[in-house]
């Protein structure tokens, strides 16, 4: 008996486990200098049949590509199960997620403002109202989670940031952020107008669901610090959290359980209005 109860909690784990797909898309685009793969992972369509799904953009950091996700922390699959949710991986590329002004090959809020939502809108049965989509993204793709979703409030209702750099004018010489803006003392103006801690003002225009968290023990734990306290100011609502933690796939892992549920409870919160 108890041999017969042993396989069929294994088996049940192996259904679990499989229910829900990985693909590799590939996605056409001249906004950058080659198509762009990404990964999608999707909930066991069986078991949402004839459901919109909420969608959650999940980037990568510097130094990352679009399998780093779904390869450190495979339990991405089994919240798309969990939730009902569609979770997109792009590749981040190093470009922290703007329209580069000085290098006219990367373009990558266009790329996923024009192409890539798109494309994942047309393949997939996703939600197309704002409040079922989510961005988010660990460190690099913590701005960018961010910076794109507090630039388009169109499309992403719901925003956010694990361990991200979200001022990087501190860092001016790491990540090849100078490629992509310039020399900040030649070019102070445009490095401010692309981070994200100066976007507090269209952050409370916009009205959006934020949550962000940083571990304490993290290099980028003061400039978080520092835009909690600017929303906090300028009274723009938000979920924050400061943990222990270091810049790894050990808190990330940790940080997006937390991250799906919040970005879970306002697609249902936003459906049931």
């Amino acid at each position: 008996m108890k041999r017969f109860i042993l396989t069929i909690v294994a088996a049940t784990a192996a259904l679990w486990a499989a229910a829900f797909t990985t693909d590799t898309v590939l996605v056409e685009t001249k906004h950058l200098e080659t198509p762009m793969k990404v990964t999608v992972t999707a909930p066991d369509i069986a078991a949402w049949q004839g459901v919109e799904l909420p969608t959650i953009y999940l980037l990568n950091g510097y130094g990352g590509d679009y399998r780093s996700w779904s390869k450190m922390v495979p339990a991405v699959g089994n919240f798309a199960d969990q939730y009902g949710v569609l979770i997109v991986m792009p590749d981040g590329r190093d470009s922290w997620y703007f329209d580069s002004p000085v290098n006219p090959k990367v373009k990558m809020e266009s790329f996923f403002v024009k192409d890539l939502v798109p494309y994942i809108d047309s393949h997939y049965p996703t939600a197309k109202d704002a409040s079922q989509r989510a961005i988010t993204g660990l460190s690099m793709g913590g701005h960018g989670g961010l910076y794109l979703g507090t630039r388009h409030p169109e499309i992403w209702g719901n925003i956010g940031s694990m361990s991200g750099g979200v001022n990087f004018i501190p860092f001016e010489k790491k990540w090849k952020i100078a490629e992509a803006l310039g020399d900040y003392k030649t070019n102070p103006t445009v490095w401010e107008q692309h981070t994200v801690i100066n976007m507090v003002d269209k952050m409370k225009a916009n009205g959006q669901n934020i949550i962000f968290d940083c571990g304490s023990e993290d290099f980028f734990a003061k400039v978080n610090s520092d835009l909690h306290q600017k929303l906090l100011d300028a009274k723009v609502p938000h979920d924050y959290i400061s943990r222990p933690g270091k810049h790894n796939w050990k808190y990330w892992a940790n940080s997006i359980l937390y991250q799906t549920l919040f970005f879970s409870n306002n697609f249902k919160a936003a459906k049931s209005k």
